[in-house]
């Protein structure tokens, strides 16, 4: 089965979306499983990983009831205070929810570049190891020495690295990038998910811009730890759905057809999905 492992949906009057303020137009508006589903069929995608969008537990419950009223989200990556006193508790409370397969934090919208570093972390990332929850990394490629101090500290932590940790591919750049993503890629219980990349790009990018940073995304973590997602709507600021999904099919297609199966549903099914589904089997 194909799944895009990262989508979201809003609703904007909901107002703990802060960064919408200053959104292109495009994203200021509600999104919801009736816009996403056309995209869905037209691609043969059988199942998504709905992932937060605001850094508040009532969007992360609101994304758990509007999983279930979608029928074709399969998990969520919600959201939770990692640094507060009583975060073992809201994650062990949220994890109930067999839905919930991971938590996000906003990472590159926080003032303090070294908060992956912090030790304080400990207890709520060893609750989400607990219950078998993974890490979404929402970083820019300088958090990535941080995280690596965090990758490296909680070794049963599944991380998944979102969108290549946004790479400066709008002016070309792509060192010291490069070797902070292949230290993260040594580590086993790290992953990355191909997506993001044109809205890092300039407006009129094509496939060619894209490819040195989605090679060396294949090299440094082969087709076994890469994971395709659409980062849609946002996705809808830089040519939408469709050209990033050819680009990705394009940019992969010197893989064997097992690789790309893999990149592009397996990977995401064998690191999201087997809570989901444990969970569910045993009705908790």
């Amino acid at each position: 089965m194909r799944i895009d492992a990262h989508q979201h949906f809003w609703q904007v009057a909901r107002g703990d979306y802060g960064w919408l303020d200053s959104a292109p137009d495009v994203l200021r508006r509600d999104y919801g499983a009736a816009d996403l589903a056309p995209h869905l069929a037209r691609h043969g995608i059988g199942a998504t990983i709905l992932v937060q969008a605001a850094p508040t537990v009532a969007e992360t419950r609101f994304m758990l009831a509007t999983a279930r009223e979608a029928g074709f989200v399969a998990g969520v990556v919600g959201w939770a205070d990692l640094a507060a006193p009583d975060a073992s508790s809201v994650i062990a409370e949220l994890a109930r929810d067999p839905l919930l397969v991971g938590l996000r934090p906003m990472v590159q919208d926080l003032p303090d570049d070294d908060f992956l570093a912090d030790i304080a972390l400990g207890p709520a990332l060893r609750t989400m190891v607990r219950h078998g929850l993974v890490f979404d990394a929402l970083v820019l490629p300088r958090h990535l020495s941080r995280l690596l101090v965090l990758a490296e500290r909680h070794p049963d932590l599944a991380i998944v690295i979102d969108h290549g940790a946004k790479p400066f591919i709008r002016d070309g750049t792509i060192d010291p990038w490069r070797a902070d993503m292949a230290a993260l890629a040594a580590l086993p219980n790290v992953a990355c998910k191909l997506s993001g990349l044109v809205t890092e790009a300039r407006d009129n990018w094509s496939a060619s811009d894209l490819e040195p940073y989605v090679r060396h995304l294949v090299d440094a973590f082969g087709a076994s730890r890469l994971i395709w997602g659409s980062d849609w709507p946002v996705v809808n600021r830089a040519g939408g759905y469709d050209a990033w999904h050819r680009a990705a099919e394009a940019l992969t297609s010197s893989l064997a057809a097992t690789g790309q199966a893999a990149i592009f549903g397996g990977n995401a099914a064998r690191t999201y999905l087997r809570r989901a589904a444990t969970q569910g089997q045993s009705g908790a």
